[in-house]
């Protein structure tokens, strides 16, 4: 246990090493850690750590996905909703079904089930490195509110598919009305579990005298929660968490204290990082126990079964995304859609973030050893490789050429009609214009007597008078050079401030939490001196 514990350390140590790398060459950060992950399982050094794929599937999902629905903007949600529900739901299953019907036809002792399992574990895109590439590249908002919809939701469609699948292998049996009926049943009580877990927890950080740091350990505590009770009843725990998450995260603003929201943030994001590099880097580390199992096929035909899949899902995710806008402008003509002309752009952007992760290798993990305890379950060693195979060629080839696609097809953002920079301006320019227009019909009194009020009043001035500032044009946009002086000297000023409290935080008459307090200050002031950047 002790020398697994400092191999997890050294792994971490390792991720961060990587990371930077990545940053340096501009790539990805989970294909860097992938092929970092491959480049280590040859070492040895850490063959002890295998993924388990109850560890993925309730240790890491959970959490990573209720960080997810946690981030996801709930209004760009609801505005691609019909294309969310379409790549996560209909789009996997058509995948499953084209894999299974290609696999049976060209893999030897591949029945129509097999093909369905395999379909249901390399169906699900993972969206963190697509998102990862769009964030870097500037794509618009669109399509990343949509990769990151459909991240939520078609892990819970493919894990059903796969259960259906496994068990029809099990039994040998499968019949289709039951098959829909228990669909719909899985997919709407997992929603129903999540949001009733979702408002028992609301009621408890709404309600119950809790502080920053319960707050923070409650959110920890609540995927949990939400996936275990739905798992229980055989239910989607994948949907159980993300419909919970969505319901906390629209109701942060009355049920979180502000330190709450702040350090809750930090502590996430950081957490989210670690466990999505320990998780990219696992797939890689799997490779020689993955080998050792693929005892049946030699290594060229799995290799060549393996590129045959990808192949299968890159084209098809691609013909799904075309389909389903030539879909969307058909049924513009009966029903309101968010986009009525989506296009060939956007849909082949997102048809080629089609890159498969780790819950595809968990899933394939877990298939059971033996059917009834003593025959082997069939070509189970074969799913694992090609799924692995899979999850590899679209991460590299994909991910590696995704910014390149990007850059070439130039996708237009038709659907932002302020660009980002003019709504940061617009949007301080009135907040500051209603505190002014507040203090004046509220407090007119102490504005006028009152010196604090007064300095207050005279911040807010000065703020509105810096985000109305004209560029060379006479329009506001680029800041002046007396704002850039004023920014430049701004920060500067902080600098000196920082210097002075580290100085007095040596004395012995000054308590280090104020001076940290302080501290926090400065930094909040230097965030927003700087969101306020020159173009």
């Amino acid at each position: 246990m002790h020398t697994v514990f400092i191999q997890y350390i050294m792994l971490v140590l390792i991720i961060v090493g990587l990371v930077m790398i990545a940053q340096k060459l501009r790539v990805a950060y989970p294909i860097i850690l992938v092929l970092g992950g491959l480049l280590l399982s040859f070492t040895g050094g850490f063959s002890k750590i295998t993924i388990d794929p109850e560890m993925v599937f309730f240790i890491f999902l959970p959490p990573l996905l209720y960080e997810a629905a946690w981030q996801t903007s709930w209004k760009e949600f609801y505005r691609w909703r019909r294309v969310i529900i379409s790549f996560a739901f209909p789009v996997v299953i058509v995948t499953s079904c084209v894999v299974a019907l290609v696999s049976r036809a060209a893999i030897p002792g591949f029945t129509l089930a097999l093909g369905f399992l395999l379909g249901g574990i390399v169906s699900p895109p993972d969206a963190i490195s697509a998102t990862t590439i769009m964030r870097g590249v500037r794509v618009p908002r669109s399509l990343v509110s949509i990769a990151e919809g459909e991240s939520l939701l078609n892990d819970a469609s493919s894990l059903i598919v796969f259960r259906f699948a496994l068990a029809a292998v099990l039994t040998g049996q499968f019949v289709f009305g039951e098959a829909v009926t228990s669909f719909f049943l899985v997919v709407v009580m997992g929603t129903v579990v999540g949001l009733l877990v979702g408002l028992c927890f609301y009621a408890v950080h709404r309600w119950l005298p809790t502080t920053a740091s319960l707050d923070i350990v409650l959110t920890f505590v609540t995927p949990y929660c939400m996936y275990y009770l739905a798992e229980q009843f055989h239910f989607s725990g994948v949907l159980a968490v993300v419909s919970g998450g969505l319901l906390l995260s629209n109701k942060r603003q009355t049920m979180l204290t502000h330190l709450s929201r702040i350090q809750g943030v930090n502590v996430w994001s950081t957490v989210g990082f670690v466990m999505n590099g320990l998780i990219f880097l696992l797939i890689g580390l799997e490779l020689p126990a993955i080998l050792a199992q693929l005892t049946h096929v030699s290594l060229g035909s799995a290799i060549g079964y393996g590129l045959l899949v990808s192949a299968v899902l890159m084209v098809t995710r691609l013909l799904c995304a075309m389909a389903a806008s030539l879909f969307t402008r058909f049924m513009s003509r009966f029903i309101t859609v968010a986009d009525p002309n989506p296009g060939w752009r956007g849909p082949l952007v997102l048809g080629w973030a089609g890159m498969r992760g780790v819950v595809s290798l968990a899933a394939a993990l877990s298939i059971p050893v033996t059917v009834n305890g003593s025959q082997p379950f069939p070509q189970r060693e074969l799913i694992l490789f090609i799924t692995f195979v899979v999850i590899l060629v679209t991460l590299v080839v994909q991910g590696l050429t995704l910014p390149w696609v990007i850059s070439l097809v130039k996708v237009p953002d038709r659907h932002t009609l302020i660009p980002e920079e003019k709504q940061e301006q617009i949007i301080g320019q009135k907040l500051a214009k209603t505190a002014l227009d507040f203090l004046a019909k509220t407090y007119p009194t102490e504005a006028g007597s009152n010196a604090h009020v007064q300095n207050l009043r005279r911040r807010f001035e000065a703020d509105l008078r810096y985000l109305s500032a004209p560029d060379g044009n006479g329009q506001p946009g680029q800041l002046p050079d007396p704002v850039r002086e004023h920014q430049r000297i701004a920060l500067h000023l902080l600098d000196q401030q920082r210097d002075l409290l580290h100085r007095m935080n040596h004395r012995s008459e000054f308590d280090e939490e104020l001076i940290r307090k302080y501290l926090t200050l400065l930094d909040l002031e230097e965030t927003k001196l700087r969101e306020k950047r020159p173009e």
